[in-house]
Formats: C-alpha cells, sequence, structure tokens
C-alpha cells in the first residue's frame, strides 16, 4: 500500500465516479433481496467493499453483505479472514465466511480448483434473485482474453466476460469492468485503505500472473493499448458469440427428442461439421455440463455418425460420457463403479436405498397390475441385476422369455438394462422393476396389488424408457 497526499478533490471525484458507476449498474437491472460482495480481502474487492458501504450510506434500501471464501491454500488464510471481517465491522457491512475444499483434482490445475470451489460455493449461497458482485476489472478481461487465446479457445472463451449473468438461483454481477486496475488502485491509496498482498499472484507458474506481470508488459511497450484493444476484442467477441447461441440454440431444437434430451442421428447427419459441433456444444451446454475439449466434440461426431449400425460407441471425457443406441445420442454423468453381483435384502415396506448410486426402490398398494399382496408379504425380497440366462413367464404371454430379448424388444438400452434391478421373491425372479411381473407372482387385475417402482440415478440418460 502506497502513501502520499490526494487533494480532497480528487478523493471526492474518485468516490462519485466509483458510486456513480456502481449505482447505475445496479439499477439498470431489477432489485435484489440482497448484494453478496465477493471480498477476498485483495486491493479490487477491497474497493469494491469501501464502495458499496459508502453506496449503502446513501441508498440504505440496498442490502449488501460480504463473503469471503476461506480456501485453505496459504499459511495466511486465517488472518486473512479475520483481517477481512475486522474490516467489515468496521464498515457496518455483514460478513460471512465460507470454507471449502479447493484441493485439485487430477488433470485439475491449482487455479481451476480454487475456482471451481469458490464458484461452487457461492452458488450455494445464494437465495432465489440475489446477487454476488465481483470486482473484475478491465484488467481481467484483457488478461482472460490472452489466456483464452494461447488454449486454444473459441469465440465463446474469447468473449468478454458480461456485466450481468444467470449464477445459481440468482445473478453475478461485474460494475467494475470499465475501471482499469491502476483507477481501483488510485481509489484504494485516495481512501487509506488496507488490503491483503496473496504472495500466489507474484508467483509466475500460474500462468494468469505470467501474463499478467511478463507477457502485457511486453505487449504494452510495443501497443501502449493493449488492453483496451484486447478489452474491445473480447466485446467483439461476446457479440459474435450471442449470435451463434441465437443459432445453436434453433438447430438443438431441430435434432432435439424432447422427451429423451438426446440428438436423433438421421437428423444430425444432414448438417454440416460446423454445425454439428455447435449442435453437440449447445446439448451439452443446456444439460450443464462443463464443455470438452475441441478433440472430444470431434470424435463424438465422427464415432455417432460413421459407425456401422450394429455398433454402439461411447465416448467419454472426465465429466460425462456421449453413448450412441438405435439412432440416437445420449448424454449423461460418468457412471459410478458398479457392482452387479451384489444381493441386496429388502423389507418390501420402506424404500430401499441401491448402492452405487444406482437409486431407489419403493412400493405402492394399487389397484392394478402388480404383484399379489399376499405372496409379497409371505416370501423372502431381495434385489439382484442381471447375471445372463434369466428367463420369466408373463402374464400376458405364452411361453417363457429370456430377459436378454425383453429389453430388445423393448429398446431398452444397454447402460440401462444392466442396472435395471431384479426384484426376487424366495430366489424367484418376480418383477423388473418399471417394467414386467412374472405369472408365478402376479396378482389379478382388478385386486389391490403391490406396483414397485425405480427411481433412477439423477442424469441417468435413457430411464426414460423405463416410464
Amino acid at each position: 500500500m502506497r502513501g502520499g497526499y490526494w487533494p480532497p478533490q480528487l478523493i471526492l471525484a474518485l468516490m462519485s465516479l466509483f458510486t456513480a458507476t456502481l449505482t447505475s449498474i445496479l439499477d439498470r437491472q431489477p432489485p435484489a433481496p440482497r448484494y453478496w460482495i465477493a471480498y477476498s480481502g485483495g486491493i479490487d474487492s477491497q474497493v469494491l467493499l469501501h464502495a458499496c458501504s459508502e453506496l449503502k450510506a446513501r441508498r440504505p434500501d440496498l442490502d449488501f453483505a460480504a463473503v469471503h471464501v476461506h480456501h485453505g491454500l496459504q499459511a495466511a488464510a486465517e488472518q486473512w479472514a479475520e483481517f477481512c471481517e475486522a474490516s467489515c465491522r468496521e464498515l457496518g457491512i455483514q460478513y460471512r465466511l465460507l470454507r471449502v475444499n479447493a484441493a485439485a483434482k487430477p488433470g485439475q490445475s491449482p487455479e481451476e480448483a480454487a475456482r471451481s470451489a469458490r464458484y461452487q460455493a457461492l452458488r450455494a449461497l445464494l437465495s432465489e434473485g440475489e446477487v454476488v458482485l465481483t470486482a473484475q476489472h478491465r484488467d481481467d478481461q484483457a488478461e482472460t482474453l490472452l489466456l483464452q487465446l494461447f488454449r486454444g479457445a473459441g469465440i465463446a472463451g474469447l468473449a468478454a466476460m458480461p456485466e450481468r449473468a444467470d449464477f445459481g438461483p440468482g445473478f453475478l454481477m461485474r460494475p467494475f469492468l470499465t475501471f482499469s486496475r491502476a483507477q481501483l488502485c488510485e481509489y484504494a491509496e485516495s481512501h487509506g485503505l488496507a488490503w491483503i498482498e496473496d504472495p500466489s499472484n507474484l508467483d509466475l507458474r500460474f500462468d494468469r500472473n505470467f501474463i499478467r506481470h511478463e507477457v502485457i508488459p511486453l505487449l504494452e511497450k510495443r501497443w501502449p493499448s493493449t488492453k483496451d484493444a484486447l478489452a474491445r476484442t473480447a466485446r467483439h467477441c461476446a457479440e459474435a458469440q450471442a449470435l451463434l447461441d441465437s443459432l445453436a440454440e434453433n438447430l438443438l431444437k431441430s435434432v432435439l427428442h424432447p422427451e429423451r434430451n438426446t440428438l436423433d442421428l438421421d437428423r444430425l447427419r444432414t448438417y454440416s461439421q460446423p454445425d454439428g459441433r455447435l449442435i453437440l456444444r449447445e446439448w451439452l451446454r443446456s444439460r450443464g455440463f462443463r464443455m470438452p475439449s475441441t478433440r472430444v466434440i470431434d470424435r463424438a461426431l465422427d464415432e455417432a455418425l460413421s459407425a456401422r449400425p450394429d455398433r454402439n460407441p461411447t465416448i467419454r471425457w472426465s465429466e460425462g460420457e456421449i453413448r450412441r443406441y438405435r439412432g440416437e445420442l445420449f448424454l449423461m454423468p460418468v457412471a459410478p463403479p458398479f457392482h452387479p453381483h451384489e444381493i441386496i435384502p429388502w423389507d418390501g415396506i420402506s424404500t430401499l436405498r441401491l448402492p452405487d448410486q444406482n437409486g431407489d426402490l419403493s412400493v405402492t398398494h394399487e389397484k392394478r397390475a402388480g404383484i399379489s399382496r399376499e405372496a409379497w408379504r409371505s416370501g423372502t425380497i431381495t434385489v439382484r441385476y442381471r447375471q445372463g440366462g434369466e428367463r420369466m413367464r408373463l402374464p400376458s404371454r405364452d411361453g417363457s422369455h429370456e430377459l436378454k430379448k425383453l429389453f430388445q424388444e423393448a429398446g431398452i438400452p444397454p447402460w440401462i438394462r444392466e442396472r435395471t434391478p431384479l426384484v426376487y421373491i424366495d430366489n424367484e425372479l418376480a418383477s423388473v422393476a418399471g417394467l414386467w411381473l412374472s405369472d408365478s407372482y402376479a396378482g389379478k387385475p382388478d385386486d389391490t396389488n403391490v406396483v414397485i417402482r425405480w427411481r433412477a440415478p439423477d442424469g441417468f440418460s435413457g430411464a426414460t424408457f423405463l416410464s
């Protein structure tokens, strides 16, 4: 923190500029029940906290609170949290501390892990309509564009950070995007603010720091207006991306099976490869998946469209998988490990939560086709999974039928078949949950019978075939 004399007129001018900008941006949006200031204690968020406290003095109708995310990555993290709490107390701003686990997963950078943990915690904090305010500025915009450019990002990655974006049940707003880092420093110094200096911000092993301290200063020696030009380019990319988003949304509708959220391959084949990439990315985005690499997108298109009709390729990446089956593409999270040989006892009364995150089984008693209540009460009930060779007699059909052929006739995808619970009574197959009943245990249709329901795991694409 640097000292020095600041004329009162300049201090007042800076204060008016920042609070006027903040007021204008907040007033352009519907009022929020609360504005959460994302407060690290660094110089940028310290300026945002101070400006919000000044605005609150003039606009008591605005409910500001600060939230500090404790990543636990620095030895001084506890002292930083205490500093932030003391700063908020001094300014009369409510303070909230959130502790997160920011350990990096395999293949994830420390920066990415910390950001992901922080944003996840902030989303969970918000109630309906609340807003998170961050202190990102014009220099951050320029750094982000270069960072994405060096990673080979497309237009979406190069697009400017928006002033306002959907965020969990509320919104995220960046009121300082028109200000430079130098202007924030002037504000902080002129008001005698204290802030935290995070030593990791000087560590050139981190890409953003290398760009900030090495790359941009070198560019500015040749092109002094580098940051302004990069920010302008980011805005142009954002405008182009908005047009692409609208196009992608319409293209996706033309190939989407609305009930199953799957893609129709025959329709997808009518589009060019660039349009196909656009459709796949919009499909992933609309389902809440983090975007995989271009390599994964191209592989999905190639294998899905060119594999022989009797093949069912699967394209996996760290967060999800795309599967092809009977002319459709299915999207789902990576399935957890599964143990198909386990025999699970069930009392037949309470809801049974299945191991391996395989959903749950429940029963109701209804006047419709189902298992006889007498058989249900008198037998020993267990739940198992396919081992191969299972057969059953159906009430409405002659003969004994292979379970494999019943699944195929019904068009049940293979990944659903292997996880569909089989309900046994006294070691005899009585029901394939949600699908078929054994003639041996079926009650009379006019009687009140036991109806078994399987609630498949969330995001288990293809489970709609069971309904």
